[in-house]
């Protein structure tokens, strides 16, 4: 019963459509985890030695629940590609015509009968050990013991040999695939890029994220023929993971390298710390280089081969030790510039790049000499500056676009920019948040398990399901599966962040006044234009996107 009632609220939508295969296999999971409650719950009542029903009374009660569990079940697949469509529909995608009730149902069995397999093996091992337990002690604090033992077993072999097993092999796998040589990209012929001949950086040991993000930036030229002005080269630095060995070394090199191109010479200066796999947003960067006529300096060092989600779950310390070592390099140089002839120090990242990036900076450390702000977007739920925001957020603010204080310091934006008005007054510090409602990787949280999460609430963000519901447990699944797929969305929801919503933010945080109205609206199509044409819109045409 418990197994069917999970596998139907799996059906329900959350922030990310979701593929048959992808479906299914949630669904299946589901069951399997109601199916072992419901055995967990059976096993309790009979330990505990508590009155049982009559067999007739139980006969009526189990067919009565069938039969209503079944009914559940079949309207909720008769249901599930409206649920679907109604994602679909705010995103603006194609609708889908069926949500494949039947593969769903054979994705979802195989799923729980794999599931089924492994909960029987661990209760074969936990009366192994309960049996042998009970010769030397009593038999309820051997049958505790089982679990402990047999649990601490199956932990074991999981992390120590399978996982690592797999680490080392994605590890290997992705480290090949940063060394990729792409012919469509060949090493700069200009002495004042990184990877050049000239440059302290070799063009072999930048990594193919680096390669990609120095080889893709607009020149003087491109940026001229949309602004109607001059414009010069924006400097682009990065600093890949073979380059040195550890990431003080990488940092210094990258200040090195920033020295050598003149990039304290720029108005603006921003540090970037890329996602896992070293990908930094095009979106974001040739984004306010064309705001700023080209007259921009960046400056990133890779941390990882893995991608985000790999690199934070086995290499969590890496990200956050690059981001602090680059912006100690950087700031402690920056500070003993003069004031009136220095650029002005932003700091950037996207995805696990905005969680890093949160920790390069320290309070103390800037408190005396404030850099002029930060564009974090997509924070990951787990980022600590942002969840304490947005946990603090003015009362009757949506928990998806918060309203901080009086917006001097932080603001949030969306698709729709912020709530708070342009001409508000900024303090000497500008940190801008951005941020899709559809976002999963923002908006997860392990206690969705409990209780139903504050985002939920009406008024909703613009690009979530009108239909979504709260499940205890299994909301906290989907959004776990929304995660892993929220690169695959159309630009502009999930986790693919849209070029002229980075305008926007742009503008806010590094206070932009030479552009009209018109002309934002223009360069707004324009980038929009340019990033779908290039297959940058969603994971199929880039699979490169988010790192």
């Amino acid at each position: 019963m418990l197994g069917a009632l999970f596998f139907a609220a799996a059906l329900t939508p959350t922030l990310i459509p979701r593929s048959y295969l992808t479906q299914g296999a949630l669904a299946g999971g589901c069951f399997a985890i109601g199916y072992f409650a419901g055995i967990l719950w059976r096993r309790l009542w009979h330990y505990l030695e508590l009155p049982e029903p009559s067999a007739r009374a139980r006969s009526i009660a189990n067919a009565l629940a069938a039969a209503i569990c079944l009914l559940i079940v079949i309207v909720f697949l008769w249901r599930a590609a409206e649920w679907q469509n109604s994602i679909r529909t705010v995103m603006k995608m194609a609708p889908v015509e069926t949500a494949h009730p039947l593969k769903v149902c054979v994705i979802a069995g195989i799923t729980f009968a794999v599931l089924l397999v492994l909960g029987r093996l661990f209760a074969v091992v936990v009366r192994f050990l309960a049996a042998r337990a009970r010769l030397v002690i009593p038999r309820k604090v051997a049958n505790v013991l089982g679990v402990l033992v047999a649990g601490l077993l199956f932990w074991s072999i999981a992390s120590n040999v399978l996982v690592r097993a797999a680490f080392n092999a994605l590890d290997s796998s992705f480290r090949e695939l940063d060394a990729l040589q792409e012919p469509e990209r060949p090493q700069p012929a200009a002495p004042d890029q990184t990877g050049s001949s000239a440059s302290l950086v070799k063009w072999t040991e930048l990594g193919r994220m680096g390669r990609r993000f120095i080889a893709s930036g607009p020149t003087a030229t491109e940026i001229g023929a949309v602004t109607g002005g001059l414009a010069q080269n924006p400097v682009r630095v990065y600093v890949g993971l073979g380059s040195r060995d550890t990431a003080q070394a990488r940092a210094r090199l990258a200040l090195e390298e920033l020295k050598r191109q003149h990039g304290f010479e720029r108005k603006i200066l921003i540090v970037i710390t890329p996602t896992g796999t070293g990908w930094i947003d095009p979106a974001a960067m040739d984004t306010v280089e064309y705001l700023h006529h080209g007259d921009v300096a960046s400056v990133a060092v890779q941390y990882s081969y893995l991608n985000s989600p790999l690199s934070l779950m086995f290499q969590p310390e890496y990200g956050a030790e690059a981001a602090r070592a680059l912006f100690s390099e950087i700031y402690g140089y920056w500070t003993r510039l003069p004031k009136d002839k220095r650029p002005k120090l932003y700091l950037h990242g996207l995805s696990l790049g905005a969680m890093n990036s949160e920790k390069s900076a320290e309070l103390f450390e800037t408190i005396g000499d404030p850099i002029a702000g930060a564009l974090w977007s997509g924070p990951p739920f787990e980022s600590r500056i942002w969840r304490s925001v947005t946990a603090n957020r003015n009362q009757g603010s949506p928990a998806w676009l918060p309203e901080f204080r009086d917006g001097r310091v932080v603001r949030f934006m969306n698709q729709n920019g912020p709530t708070v008005p342009a001409d508000a007054p900024w303090g000497p510090m500008r940190v801008v948040y951005l941020q899709y409602a559809s976002d999963a990787i923002t908006f997860f949280a392990y206690r969705d398990a409990y209780q139903a999460p504050a985002w939920m609430r009406a008024p909703r963000g613009p690009d979530v399901s009108p239909e979504l519901r709260w499940y205890p447990i299994v909301t906290m699944l989907q959004l776990a599966v929304d995660m892993a797929v929220a690169n695959g969305t159309p630009m502009g929801f999930g986790h693919v962040y849209a070029p002229e919503h980075y305008v926007d933010a742009w503008v806010a945080v590094t206070d932009v006044r030479d552009w009209s109205a018109d002309a934002l609206a223009q360069l707004k199509e324009q980038l929009a234009a340019k990033a779908r044409k290039t297959g940058a819109g969603n994971v199929d045409d880039d699979p490169d996107r988010g790192g």
